[in-house]
């Protein structure tokens, strides 16, 4: 992955257009062809990955965040994160930012948007997508999940302090392609911080102590 220069800004803010494109895309399908919960069900990759319809209130990868206003406030969070990502990401690109980090913001950028709009649009647009008992549908849509991946299932072990006996499941959470946007975003940045901190902020490599 290269300097900047050499891709568009455009092209960076694409990347966010198709994670946008494909996380509403594959929502809405599952809306429309797949009925919700275990029975709606289908194996993709025999028990290890199914798709399942699973309306979530709050974040990501089906964690809960508080009550109506909990929901109110982190849709307008999204929002928020959103237009400084879009601010950040121009602001970057033009002092020459590694092109790899801002694809990496790119992608946090079209998962934060994607699950936003189900937030904002879904309740209203959306017939009892709506979080149940909110004063307005607006802003209170519940996001669609789907991707399920149930890999390992059993009981710890039994001389597991605290644990012991218990049933696990890994990987219990369901989420979409949002979701996984903005964890691999994430992720990948976490992993190439050394090789996206080689460029400067004026589009230089930055000189190695080793020559």
């Amino acid at each position: 992955m290269g300097n900047t220069k050499k891709t568009s800004l455009s092209t960076i803010y694409g990347v966010a257009i198709l994670v946008i494109i494909l996380d509403q895309a594959s929502k809405l399908a599952v809306h429309n062809f797949m009925d919700m919960g275990t029975l709606g069900e289908i194996k993709v990759l025999g028990d290890w990955f199914r798709l399942h319809y699973l309306l979530n209130p709050g974040m990501a990868f089906g964690m809960q965040f508080g009550n109506e206003y909990g929901k109110l406030i982190l849709t307008l969070f999204r929002i928020i994160a959103s237009g400084v990502i879009i601010y950040g990401i121009s602001v970057l690109y033009n002092k020459g930012a590694h092109t790899g980090f801002l694809i990496c913001g790119a992608m946090i950028l079209g998962g934060a948007i994607g699950n936003s709009v189900d937030s904002v649009f879904y309740g209203v647009f959306i017939e009892g997508n709506a979080i149940p008992g909110s004063s307005t549908p607006w802003f209170h849509g519940q996001v669609i999940d789907m991707l399920y991946f149930p890999m390992i299932e059993g009981n710890f072990p039994t001389w597991l302090p605290f644990v012991g006996g218990d049933h696990f499941l890994f990987f219990s959470p369901v989420f979409n392609i949002a979701d996984s946007a903005i964890f691999l975003g994430v992720l990948f940045i976490l992993i190439f911080q050394n090789k996206f901190s080689e460029y400067d902020l004026n589009g230089d490599e930055s000189p190695s102590f080793n020559s």
